[in-house]
């Protein structure tokens, strides 16, 4: 089978985004698929047409996303044309389209044009980021217009697929059948992330951290992760606890703000920033974590979308602590692989981080029920075995006589003609 994704952005880049879309290709082609992708034009500067990262092919959109009122509808019709060329050069059965939507929208005008399926697989409603990130606002004509594009693609994809049980719920609300809908989790490629390094006792040294209870926070800096919250719980924490500090790692919109916010917390010299570090390097950091903590906020966005980086600290062996919103009660059970608090409370995250460092006595056995959970639940070898009955059946579909009976739920095929 040969699978020809369409995506936003991709490596060499890193992000969430880019990591999900690297664990589904590796996975993909130890499953014996064979796999390329199309980055479109927000991807940004590329070196050549084709590129080879990390051995997966990239097909670049090298025409720049233009401004303007237009340049959306301009940047579809650019990313359309590289998918169609694509095509040509890779051959593809199916066409596998990631969020946001701009990405669907494109791929379906190539779906109609060859005669190949859809799939549009959602990690985040693009209305719902842009309120999380602060570039929209809930309810506005613009998040308006952007749900009901998303709301057109999905009712004419061939199948859909989602990160999480949040998203699934949601587009049944919409009236999308729920025969059409996959939910392919966040997950771990536990070959490239899944054995823990050992401590390093140098760069905990140089970072003060040697003797510390340390809390850490690894990933992107948006309002929605809640570091605000958690910089602000940090008083009471070394009230409670002296050897607290905080460790936070990576970078994002609100570095400037955060880092203004700790330089004047009356803790300041218990908070750490060390900045953005490589992928293959973020593991020494994880090792210098007793707790990963993850205070995102509560909105609609953190109750309907599951993150990644809990996953990757349970992997790590770590222990996690996060807020009660929809997306992190999806991946941790309070009290048995995780620790859930009250989310935008200082308070609530002060007391339950000083709990946890001041009884350590089942930390070992919470660590271990949280990696077997990502083990059986969340490795991305068994997470892309839900791929492959979509693929099948919408493959075999088409196959009849190249063409089947869009937005079926069951993707029922055309009787042949005589």
């Amino acid at each position: 089978m040969r699978i020809l994704h369409i995506l936003d952005h991709g490596l060499p880049v890193q992000s969430g985004y880019t990591f999900r879309t690297r664990a589904i290709l590796k996975a993909q082609e130890r499953r014996g698929w064979q796999v390329a992708a199309v980055t479109g034009p927000r991807h940004g500067a590329a070196a050549d047409a084709v590129e080879s990262v990390d051995g997966l092919t990239f097909h670049r959109t090298l025409e720049p996303l233009p401004g303007g009122p237009l340049g959306e509808m301009i940047g579809i019709a650019r990313l359309a044309r590289r998918i169609g060329a694509a095509v040509d050069s890779f051959k593809p059965d199916i066409l596998h389209a990631h969020s946001p939507v701009l990405g669907a929208l494109a791929g379906l005008r190539v779906a109609r044009a060859r005669g190949l399926p859809l799939v549009y697989e959602i990690r985040a409603f693009w209305e719902d980021a842009a309120v999380g990130n602060g570039t929209g606002r809930e309810g506005s004509a613009k998040y308006r217009a952007t749900r009901a594009l998303e709301t057109w693609a999905v009712q004419r994809a061939d199948a859909v697929a989602v990160i999480c049980d949040g998203l699934r719920g949601d587009l049944i609300a919409r009236g999308v059948a729920a025969e059409k809908i996959v939910v392919s989790p966040n997950g771990v490629d536990l070959d490239l992330f899944g054995a823990p390094v050992q401590r390093d006792a140098a760069l905990a040294q140089a970072l003060d951290l040697a003797g510390a209870e340390t809390i850490g926070f690894i990933g992107s800096f948006y309002d929605y992760e809640g570091l605000d919250d958690l910089i602000a719980a940090m008083p009471a924490l070394v009230a409670a606890r002296p050897a607290a500090r905080l460790l936070l790692v990576g970078g994002g919109p609100m570095e400037a703000a955060l880092r203004a916010q700790a330089a004047a917390s009356p803790v300041a010299e218990a908070i750490r920033f060390v900045g953005r570090v490589p992928h293959t390097e973020v593991e020494r950091y994880y090792a210098l974590v007793d707790v990963l903590a993850y205070p995102r906020k509560a909105m609609r966005l953190t109750d309907l979308v599951t993150p990644l980086k809990p996953l990757e600290a349970m992997a790590q062996g770590r222990l996690v602590a996060a807020s009660n919103v929809g997306g992190h009660r999806e991946l941790i059970r309070d009290g048995d692989t995780g620790t859930l608090f009250a989310p935008d409370d200082p308070a609530a995250i002060a007391c339950a981080l000083a709990g946890l460092l001041a009884d350590r006595s089942g930390w070992d056995a919470r660590r271990e029920r949280a990696r077997r959970f990502v083990e059986r639940e969340r490795n991305w070898s068994s997470n892309i075995c839900r791929y492959e009955p979509i693929y099948q059946r919408l493959c075999a579909a088409a196959s009849v006589d190249g063409s089947w009976q869009r937005s079926s739920a069951r993707m029922t095929p055309r009787p042949q003609r005589r």
